[in-house]
């Protein structure tokens, strides 16, 4: 018996990649469900680089309206353990002119986008979930009223991030797929201007295996990033967060990192965690598909965890809106398309992981020489070689909507739904 009721989705978890998700499926005619374990949506601001890849999927999208680029044009300092202050390079100065926001800036500006008549449901996690041909009965838990319920759904979205919950309820333990790098990451905003630093300008502190950055924003206090070595991530999370930092960064810190240590401390926003990527043979399993870092997390490191989980986002519910009835063949040639533009990323992070903490000095002589060789044309070739342009323009610079479907990609006719911008979670 036919129906003109939509299709409905679960989409698991209210990151970026999960409320794209919900956004572009609904544009296709959708009916999305989202859920998330937090009890309120995540506003965590850490740095974040959005990429050609990222802001053309964000442009279709509705999103890029919501947000602007905060780059500072203010030349950056390279700090050493004395002190001194030189030239720098910010991250701005890498290849591929990637604009720089806050995480809140790309979660708001997909909140804002979000239809309104998309269900949200807080503090609310999936127990089971068994499919058949037809359909996904997923078990939700409300984990404040203690309530369990079982519903249907078309499609199963797992956007639920690195330790994703659908991908182990549906694919296997989290040891199957999550593979660590061996660095450390603590993160957070920072209120005002770090001491020994002029508002508006960046800085990094660069010893072999461990380094801090300042990202400076133009018209926003800043973020930090610490990053280290470990040859025990267990054990480096067994501490508080600014205990195994400290401990990684030594005494006598110059005056910007006793700053930032002190101010890590007392804040009440920091993330600690290690760098894992995900590794996955397949990101779907009947009518269960995974996107975002659930799928292949590429990690800080590529600096493209938000554009591809846009790109992807928008990929999928392209195609799905142009064969809605071949869900299988979709998901199936979606992942085809998809995946060597994420193996790259994953690839990229380790060959760019050097930039963001240095193996030896070597490295770290090379990169305080960069601001120099960087105003002659063998100079610039170098740094071209050095940082993969090539490949930051085929991969992270890419219309990936464009290449994967080509010629047979159309213009999506928004359904009738109201917006209205959301500013807060109620």
């Amino acid at each position: 018996m036919e129906t003109n009721e939509p299709r409905r989705v679960l989409v698991v978890g209210m990151g970026i990649s999960g409320m794209a998700t919900a956004r572009r499926l609904r544009l296709a005619g959708w009916q999305p469900v989202i859920i998330e374990r937090a009890p309120a949506r995540r506003l965590g601001g850490y740095f974040v680089a959005l990429f050609g890849a990222g802001r053309l999927a964000a442009e279709r999208l509705g999103l890029l309206d919501h947000m602007h680029d905060r780059k500072s044009l203010q030349q950056g300092v390279d700090i050493d353990r004395s002190g001194k202050q030189r030239p720098g390079l910010n991250y701005a100065d890498l290849p591929g002119q990637p604009w720089l926001l806050l995480r809140s800036d790309v979660e708001q500006a997909a909140f804002t986008a979000l239809p309104d008549d998309v269900e949200i449901r807080y503090a609310t996690v999936p127990t089971a979930i068994e499919q058949d041909a037809d359909g996904v009965d997923v078990t939700l838990l409300n984990k404040v009223t203690g309530i369990s319920t079982t519903e249907r759904f078309d499609l199963v979205v797992g956007a639920d991030g690195l330790r994703s919950t659908v991908r182990s309820l549906v694919f296997g333990p989290h040891e199957k797929f999550v593979h660590r790098m061996g660095y450390m990451i603590a993160a957070y905003e920072y209120a005002g201007t770090p001491s020994g630093l002029a508002p508006g300008v960046g800085a990094t502190f660069l010893e072999p295996n461990r380094s801090m950055w300042v990202y400076a924003f133009a018209d926003h206090d800043p973020t930090i990033l610490l990053t280290y070595r470990t040859d025990d991530v267990d054990a480096e999370r067994s501490r508080p967060a600014i205990e195994s930092v400290r401990a990684a960064f030594g005494e006598r810190a110059p005056e910007v990192l006793a700053d930032v240590l002190d101010n890590l401390e007392a804040s009440d926003n920091a993330i600690f965690d290690s760098a894992e990527q995900v590794k996955m043979d397949t990101w779907h399993q009947g009518r269960v598909v995974l996107l975002g870092d659930s799928a292949w997390c590429v990690t800080l490191y590529a600096g493209m965890g938000v554009s591809a989980a846009i790109a992807g986002a928008d990929l999928l519910g392209t195609m799905l809106e142009q064969r809605p009835d071949d869900l299988e063949g979709v998901l199936t040639d979606w992942e085809q398309g998809l995946r060597p533009y994420t193996t790259f990323y994953q690839t990229n992070a380790y060959e760019d992981r050097g930039f963001f903490v240095a193996d030896n000095w070597l490295q770290i002589l090379l990169r305080r020489a960069l601001p120099t060789l960087g105003k002659t044309r063998l100079g610039r070739r170098l740094i071209d070689k050095m940082f993969h342009v090539e490949g930051v323009i085929t991969y992270k610079s890419a219309d990936i909507l464009d290449e994967v479907l080509g010629g047979s990609r159309h213009h999506h006719e928004e359904p009738q739904v109201v917006h209205r911008p959301r500013h807060s979670a109620a």
